[in-house]
């Protein structure tokens, strides 16, 4: 099956590298498009890890003299890419020192005398994690699903038996269209983030972790409010009241203890971090650099040690597949290619009012993550060119970039497929497909209605546009 996967996207590549090249491109520019699409076929059919389907592209770029070695691994020194590998490695300390699951246990033991409650506590953990965990599958399957399948084994609420409806089934449900919203939230949330911002910046927009925050604030706030219901209503648990909950945290706490040394250093890492992200780039230090910064405490408190960063995969994976995406991305539009692309489609478009226009390409772009198995993959294949056509249609800049940005990370809840949470959370067992995808659209929904209305309205009130 691999081999098949495989030769279909090498085929999809060379079919593209031999069409006639279009007029208004170089030769250089279509041949790294047709390895780029390519690439982006193996990452979304998998027939190898996504880092070894990149670096796979990487060396055909070299390889056919499409880029220079220098100018393919450029995207390795971007600053971007280390944020989120740093951010991996301060991540898995919050992980490993129990703080993460001692927040958790402390909103469930507040909010967790009904099954609604508790679902806004592991809302409320997920969303203060989620500034210096940018693997939503960390904080969902690392820290939220241990717990929710203890809660739910109390409540003789089992996977794959009709026992899953009890309770077991919604706070999975709940947790993972959460944890799509709290990926929107924070440019450190998620690693596609910082790839969007990075697309960005070729198109003369600039993002900083506090404006990206800002910005979300408010329709993010009112997607936690809401997502939550509006799982309850499509999903509803057969256990409304859960006062087993209460104990079943205040007997984990206790048997943590008292707060250690780790787990204050940790804390006080953690604060360190937001604020210097806040407020670091008016005294020009960049989100990697705070973030290194937070890392070299962690090593030299031995919080964390060289041994367990070696160990961090996910860190190092994403150092693979982001450089090599990232440099596609870039000289992608550097070429022409992304420019070329976003006229031909304003050509088909342009007697539409922009508004119309904009909202229709926007939907698109959500929607159309039921064709993909990744975030990254996604953003990395459409985000370029549908930034470049909503600008050229008359959006404007900052309000397209927010649309789409945030939309990249909320049509991860569509599907059982589309996002490394769903692998976890859906493989579990308590969830049907067909509940799942229902789930899914209902607050997709949902959620582009707020995004996209009071969204704006709070941008508007910001001077983003």
């Amino acid at each position: 099956m691999n081999s098949v996967k495989l030769s279909i996207s090498f085929l999809i590549g060379l079919g593209v590298w031999f069409l006639p090249i279009p007029e208004g491109l170089t030769p250089q520019a279509w041949h790294l498009f047709a390895i780029f699409l390519a690439t982006i076929s193996a990452i979304v059919m998998r027939p190898f890890p996504m880092p070894a389907s990149a670096l796979i592209g990487l060396a055909a770029v070299v390889l056919t003299h499409t880029l220079t070695f220098e100018e393919a691994f450029s995207g390795f020194s971007r600053d971007v890419i280390w944020l989120i590998v740093f951010a991996f490695f301060v991540a898995h300390g919050i992980i490993k020192t129990g703080l993460g699951a001692r927040i958790s246990y402390l909103f469930m033991m507040l909010l967790g005398q009904k099954t609604l409650g508790l679902s806004y506590g592991m809302a409320t953990t997920d969303l203060l994690l989620a500034p210096a965990i940018p693997s939503s599958t960390a904080r969902a399957g690392g820290v939220l699903f241990p717990i929710i399948e203890s809660l739910a084994n109390n409540y003789e609420s089992y996977p794959h038996k009709p026992s899953a409806r009890k309770i077991g089934s919604f706070l999975i449900s709940s947790a993972f269209q959460v944890n799509t919203v709290t990926n929107a939230m924070f440019l450190t949330a998620m690693a596609a983030n910082p790839l969007i911002v990075d697309i960005a910046a070729d198109n003369g927009l600039t993002v900083t972790w506090g404006s990206w925050a800002l910005a979300a604030l408010v329709p993010g706030m009112l997607s936690l409010i809401l997502v939550p219901l509006v799982v309850y209503w499509v999903h509803p648990p057969e256990v409304k009241a859960t006062p087993l909950a209460k104990e079943y945290a205040k007997d984990h706490l206790e048997k943590m203890g008292r707060i250690r040394a780790p787990e204050w250093i940790m804390l006080g890492t953690f604060v360190l971090l937001i604020v210097l992200w806040m407020w670091g780039p008016e005294f020009h230090l960049k989100a990697a650099t705070t973030a290194l910064l937070g890392l070299c405490i962690l090593l030299l408190t031995r919080v964390l040690t060289w041994q367990e960063l070696v160990k961090e995969t996910g860190a190092w994976s994403t150092l693979i597949w982001f450089s090599v995406l990232l440099t596609m991305a870039t000289f992608l539009n550097k070429l022409g290619f992304t420019e070329w692309f976003g006229q031909r489609v304003v050509d088909q478009v342009e007697f539409l009012d922009w508004k119309l226009a904009f909202l229709l390409l926007s939907l698109v772009y959500f929607y159309s993550h039921y064709f993909f198995a990744s975030n990254i993959a996604h953003v990395g294949a459409l985000l370029p060119a549908f930034l470049v056509v909503a600008i050229q249609l008359g959006a404007p800049p900052m309000l397209a970039l927010y649309v789409l940005g945030f939309f990249s990370s909320l049509f991860g809840g569509l599907t059982h497929y589309g996002s490394g949470p769903a692998a976890i959370l859906y493989g579990a067992g308590y969830v049907q497909v067909r509940d799942w995808w229902l789930v899914g659209f209902a607050v997709s929904v949902v959620n582009v209605l707020i995004w996209s209305t009071a969204g704006i309205v709070w941008w508007k009130f910001l001077g983003v546009f």
